[in-house]
């Protein structure tokens, strides 16, 4: 190693149980955090879930709220805190995807309660101390210790019913933690290196899985991928990619991993004009070409969405969300101004390859 290089390694701070049939650890788990009574939180489909995982605990140990919901609206925040409290639950179990898992967040944050995380997408945000919350028609970002959970429990038996479309737009989305990290202003070799491998894990899971969903050998990589690019989100900073969607969910409603899906290539695909070098472990997972490119051929090949138009996005949408984009400065590889965020929307408007 280069004696002169510096950097610093947030580590990994969750305490992480990964495996087949790990729901059964979750009752031990919260032993070990000496919780007494959960709230579970899912989404109203997952509610059966939620209630056999309350069976699983037993007795008076757990209620279940199900009104998780996209982009974590700070109103049904509240309505789950009055379940949390009338119910006297003194930790949260979130069980499901980006959702319940934001929610769960939500709930940490106000009131520092312990978290257990089993997630159930690709999505990722388990592994960071991150909460995008929605009110009055925009999305606000925090990062703070408090909102990290205390153990994510991953059983790759919960993936097993995935359905296709969303095992591929949350795999992309799960890719787009891990691409970010790669040009991240506090990037680091380690995660630089859990970046690439969850690049490669994800890149061989999931044509395997969209042929097969019940492939489960595919399924545990793509899970294993997924906690990596979770990893690498948790102990790095985000930039455009991330900023786009979160403009996107929050100010227009859009679905939270078929818009990562969709705007991946193109922010890649920008940013490879300034860090090209930094982005070789997306071109070299793929098909080897430019990695824009190369994602927007992947997602082609997955049957992934690769159209805002197909969100309900009108053209006039793309100049409000240009101007929201551009409204705070934030961290980006490569500088932008309004006019190219604008150029850069409408090529995922219409599904357009990248240049780059």
């Amino acid at each position: 190693m280069n004696g002169s290089r510096s950097f610093v390694f947030p580590g990994i701070r969750s305490r992480v149980v990964f495996g087949a049939g790990t729901i059964s650890q979750v009752g031990v788990e919260m032993k070990r955090l000496e919780c007494r009574k959960a709230l579970i939180l899912t989404t109203p489909q997952q509610r059966e879930d939620g209630e056999a995982l309350a069976a699983r605990i037993g007795g008076s140990g757990a209620v279940v709220f199900s009104g998780a919901t996209m982009h974590t609206p700070v109103d049904v925040t509240r309505k789950a805190l009055e379940v949390y409290e009338s119910a006297d639950a003194d930790c949260v179990i979130s069980l499901g995807g980006g959702s319940s898992i934001g929610l769960g967040k939500a709930i940490a944050l106000r009131t520092g309660v312990d978290q257990i995380a089993v997630p159930t997408t690709y999505a990722g945000s388990e592994m960071t101390d991150i909460l995008g919350e929605t009110q009055n028609g925009e999305k606000t970002t925090r990062r703070d210790p408090a909102i990290l959970p205390e153990t994510v429990i991953y059983d790759v038996d919960f993936t097993m019913t995935l359905p296709k479309s969303m095992t591929v737009s949350s795999g992309m989305n799960s890719i787009a933690h891990a691409a970010e990290a790669l040009y991240a202003s506090d990037r680091n070799p380690i995660l630089s290196m859990m970046a690439a491998d969850a690049i490669k894990s994800l890149a061989a899971a999931l044509p395997a899985v969209a042929a097969d969903p019940a492939d489960r050998n595919g399924r545990a990589e793509a899970l294993y991928g997924a906690w990596l690019s979770g990893a690498v989100l948790g102990g790095t900073s985000m930039a455009l990619h991330h900023k786009l969607c979160h403009v996107l969910g929050g100010s227009f409603d859009t679905p939270h991993a078929e818009t990562h899906a969709i705007l991946l290539p193109h922010t890649v695909g920008f940013n490879a004009a300034a860090v090209d070098e930094l982005l070789k472990p997306i071109s070299d997972a793929l098909d080897g070409t430019t990695p824009g490119k190369a994602l927007h051929r992947f997602a082609i090949r997955l049957e992934a969405p690769t159209k805002l138009k197909e969100l309900g996005l009108s053209e006039a949408d793309l100049d409000r969300a240009a101007e929201i984009a551009v409204k705070n400065p934030y961290f980006n590889p490569r500088p932008f101004d309004q006019a190219e965020i604008r150029a850069l929307l409408r090529d995922a408007w219409i599904g357009r390859e990248p240049p780059l």
